[in-house]
């Protein structure tokens, strides 16, 4: 039977590779298999300089969180229960390896070869300011503190202590928070783990007059 030729190209006509196929759609990640799955996260939390969530963590290895939070605390109590020189902690929002607190002088010994890098108890001070007034202005961190306090604000800054955030709508001084580092380096999940602020910061309510 003879068919219109215009009808019978249009027939044989072959759907496009990739037809079908939005391009919005994000790939998704490749399931890491059950049995390397402890193993996997070992191996991205080896290479972090943060702690990391459960969310980044599952995405990596194409799990969901709740299976990834599983691993993390068994992988948690196991070195604990191995006696392990370094321990999993859970701070700071998400999760990173740590050497353990027993092992500490021995640590710092290795890597200060004897030489302490301690903050000064200036810095500590501005350090507690910051922490319980953030964000706060360089003025009125000296304000509470009665000394110039341009050096302590590099050093805390430098140390990844804290930073800048804009500046003061009133003044036009540039604003000053803590940090996600200032929290891990304190063992804080946020800052409304902070100690109550009476007994370490009695002058602190003066701040707002400055």
């Amino acid at each position: 039977m003879n068919g219109d030729p215009h009808t019978m190209t249009h027939d044989r006509k072959e759907t496009p590779p990739g037809a079908g196929i939005d391009p919005q759609v994000e790939p998704q990640p490749e399931q890491v298999p059950e049995h390397d799955l402890s193993g996997a996260l070992e191996a991205v939390l080896l290479v972090v300089d943060a702690p990391v969530t459960e969310a980044a963590l599952a995405t990596a290895v194409g799990h969901t969180a709740a299976r990834v939070r599983q691993l993390l605390l068994d992988l948690a109590a196991g070195y604990t229960a191995a006696s392990s020189g370094i321990e999993l902690r859970e701070i700071g929002g998400g999760w990173r390896f740590y050497t353990r607190d027993r092992f500490a002088p021995v640590v710092e010994r290795f890597v200060l070869d004897g030489a302490q890098s301690r903050l000064s108890r200036a810095a500590l001070e501005t350090l507690a300011i910051v922490a319980y007034r953030q964000p706060v202005t360089r003025a009125r961190v000296a304000g509470v503190r009665g000394v110039n306090v341009d050096g302590v604000i590099r050093t805390l800054m430098s140390r990844g202590l804290i930073e800048d955030v804009g500046t003061d709508p009133d003044t036009g001084g540039l604003l000053y928070r803590t940090t996600d580092l200032f929290l891990e380096r304190l063992g804080l999940s946020d800052l409304s783990d902070l100690p109550s602020l009476g007994p370490l910061l009695p002058d602190i309510e003066g701040i707002d007059d400055v």
